[in-house]
């Protein structure tokens, strides 16, 4: 194989490791929905969307995208159109670093569902 036909095997193991991550986020008391989408030209952003019982969603998700010669890879959690946690946007030249970021953001991500969406219940309350 190709160093080419590596990195996007690379690239496709790290987005669905992030999705996996991403998809394994449960709330007893809210129901959620895992997505997955291309970006164009040359990106993909993954998450999970939890839907409280006002009808307010809540997005946990990272995204990946190709600009030029580098990687440009984010994470964030969003209630409608407030950022809860947005996370800078890290800019790197080469795909092992771009794949990097986009494991530590699936983690910082998931790491503050829980705590996330217990602070948007207790606001309904």
């Amino acid at each position: 194989m190709d160093g080419e036909s590596l990195a996007a095997a690379g690239l496709l193991t790290a987005l669905s490791r992030a999705a996996g991550v991403l998809a394994e986020l449960h709330h007893p008391f809210v129901r959620s929905t895992s997505f997955s989408y291309f970006i164009p030209p040359a990106g993909a952003r993954t998450g999970t969307v939890f839907t409280l019982p006002d009808g307010r969603e809540v997005t946990f998700a990272v995204s990946i995208v190709v600009a030029g010669d580098v990687f440009q890879v984010e994470g964030e959690v969003t209630a409608e159109d407030e950022v809860l946690l947005g996370l800078p946007r890290k800019i790197v030249p080469g795909i092992h670093d771009g794949l990097a970021a986009l494991d530590d953001y699936a983690g910082e991500v998931a790491a503050a569902a829980g705590r996330l969406i217990d602070q948007q219940l207790d606001a309904i309350v």
